[in-house]
């Protein structure tokens, strides 16, 4: 087979391992990295079928540049800023605290002199980006509170490689003089990333604006990727990682009217390649390594697990996170990361340990990184049932004409008439599981608490024509109202009562139209029922639109005269007398 012919074979068993693996094993929720890692270890190490995964994975790598891109476009700078004391704090505290453990791990084994244990502590203390990033977007909680904090220990993470990577010129300088100063790469780095901050701040934009003026959309493409590749390309040289270098970009780009057409460019190559990312993992297993130190193995794998899951749980709860938010942290991070593979190779050749502990080593990485899609699954039947989930959210694309609060079913059926007539809807709910559910079918809902000033006003209140209050809960329906109408008196409100009593309350407040929630769909399953004992569809309309009449009638009468308007006294307590729907049939004395 020619070489251009073998390349393509290639290429074709990848796509085809992608197209089968991630719905299967998304299907019996085990998620997508699981299925990409057992697609990549079928084709290679099992099958045989693709040789050269160290090649693969270069390539690949660029997934998780291309995914710390669309990151960075969503951060702005304030926001970045706002997670200052996750990212240097917590993230430097799972780094320094995490690696010590593993460090003293690896002492005790005796596998390693004090050099080898340092590096392969620190190096283990990493965690893989890309496979926490994906779990995140898996589950649609990359905004929630533990997804911030997670990438906020991520970040620190990838900045924590210059300073690793001059641990092991320093370690190594100790037995050979080496030619540069770790301090003279710490400042390279540092001016690298200045000057990433000023051409960010005072070149793209301006080179996106010339770019748009041509109205080739091929060129903004080529253009999008050359940022990114290039800025990557330059804090891989200056000795940070490319995936760093590509976050730094897409914050500089955060704040750009291009923003999101980039995204939409850039998906569609992060998808894939991040895809092939993690089948060349998978091909990259080397089980003849796994098979020889077997026993080594099956006590390092979850050792280093439990060591990282427990320091990191701990920190979380140090640092303010409730139970469930810490152990989602705890069991989405205790993998190695790829940075693993870049110390454990330039530890091996600057001679700290041996080839055969570097392929142990990242034996250990890659099994981690293969089972934490299993341990986050498993995490889920040790949260607490009564902690309420909380996400972050900037509002970044609301005000619209209609501004929908609560997306219960009641809303959700609201919400699908608006959208359908084409009107822009703009969501708010303070409930995690439904904002994730929703966004499964493509519907965008900012999390917040509707009866926030603060977060009314970001949600774009001004904007709204209309303001539907589609809350379940009286009391909750009852203080938004009473908050929109005492700081925003002109706004047309339409809103979700809960029963009759509710309704009059409503009214009393002054809203345009509020409709109780059982009322339209009581009046149709009577409706239904009469017809199904014979009463023909029309006079069946008739008795229903009569009944809905009647009670309009019964509740103006009451909003004027009081709730005892048509009622008797039950139990002391008003109770609407309903009229007879049809005059009472005569008998036969009568």
């Amino acid at each position: 087979m020619s070489a251009p012919n073998h390349i393509f074979a290639e290429a074709l068993m990848l796509l085809g391992g992608a197209v089968v693996a991630a719905p299967v094993f998304r299907r019996l929720g085990l998620g997508t990295v699981l299925g990409y890692l057992a697609a990549g270890a079928l084709i290679g190490p099992v099958g045989h079928l693709i040789t050269g995964a160290e090649d693969i994975l270069s390539v690949a790598e660029l997934g998780v540049v291309l995914l710390l891109f669309i990151i960075g476009l969503e951060l702005k700078p304030s926001t970045l800023w706002r997670m200052r004391g996750d990212i240097f704090l917590l993230g430097g505290a799972q780094v320094l605290l995490g690696g010590a453990a593993l460090t003293a791990a690896a002492i005790a084994t005796g596998l390693v002199d004090w050099r080898g244990a340092l590096v392969a502590g620190f190096g283990l203390a990493l965690s893989s980006t890309a496979f926490a990033l994906q779990i995140l977007n898996d589950r649609n909680d990359r905004n929630s509170r533990y997804g911030q904090r997670s990438f906020s220990i991520l970040l620190f993470q990838d900045l924590a490689i210059v300073p690793l990577l001059a641990m092991i010129s320093i370690l190594a300088s100790q037995a050979e003089p080496s030619p540069s100063s770790p301090w003279v790469d710490v400042g390279v780095a540092l001016l690298a990333v200045a000057a990433m901050v000023l051409a960010g701040r005072y070149l793209l934009n301006p080179l996106f604006q010339v770019i748009a003026r041509t109205g080739a959309r091929e060129v903004m493409i080529a253009a999008a990727l050359f940022i990114v590749l290039g800025s990557a390309l330059l804090m891989q040289i200056s000795g940070l990682s490319m995936a760093m270098g590509a976050f730094l970009a897409g914050v500089m780009l955060a704040e750009s009217s291009y923003r999101h057409e980039l995204e939409t460019d850039i998906e569609p190559f992060r998808g894939i390649l991040q895809a092939l990312f993690f089948m060349a993992v998978g091909l990259s297993v080397q089980f003849s390594v796994i098979i020889d130190n077997l026993a080594i193995l099956l006590l390092a794998v979850p050792s280093v697990m439990l060591i990282k899951a427990l320091s990191i749980y701990g920190m979380c709860r140090v640092a303010g996170s409730p139970h469930n938010d810490a152990l989602r942290i705890a069991a989405l991070l205790p993998q190695g990361g790829e940075f693993g593979f870049v110390l454990f190779t330039t530890a091996m050749s600057a001679g700290i340990f041996s080839g055969a502990t570097a392929s142990l080593l990242i034996s250990v990485v890659t099994l981690t990184m293969a089972l934490t899609p299993l341990t986050a699954a498993l995490s889920m039947r040790f949260m607490s049932s009564d902690d309420h989930e909380e996400l972050d959210e900037d509002f970044d694309g609301a005000g619209s004409d209609v501004l929908m609060i609560g997306f219960s079913r009641f809303g959700q059926i609201a919400a699908q008439i608006l959208l359908a007539s084409g009107r822009d809807v703009t969501i708010l709910d303070d409930s995690a599981d439904r904002i994730r559910q929703a966004a499964q079918f493509g519907f965008r809902i900012y999390f917040g608490d509707g009866s926030r000033l603060d977060i009314l006003r970001a949600a774009g209140i001004e904007k709204a024509k209309i303001v539907a209050v589609c809350t379940h809960n009286r009391a909750v329906t009852d203080r938004i109202v009473e908050l929109i109408r005492s700081e925003y008196p002109q706004v047309r409100l339409f809103v979700r009562s809960y029963d009759r009593i509710h309704s009059l309350s409503l009214r009393e407040r002054n809203v345009e139209y509020e409709v109780r929630e059982t009322l339209e769909s009581g009046l149709l399953f009577g409706c239904q029922a009469i017809q199904a004992l014979g009463v023909d569809e029309e006079t069946a309309r008739a008795i229903t639109d009569d009944i809905r009449q009647r009670d309009e009638e019964r509740l103006q009468i009451q909003a004027v005269e009081g709730l005892r308007a048509g009622s008797h006294m039950l139990f002391n307590r008003p109770v609407v007398q309903p009229e007879p729907l049809v005059k009472p049939r005569k008998t036969d004395g009568a």
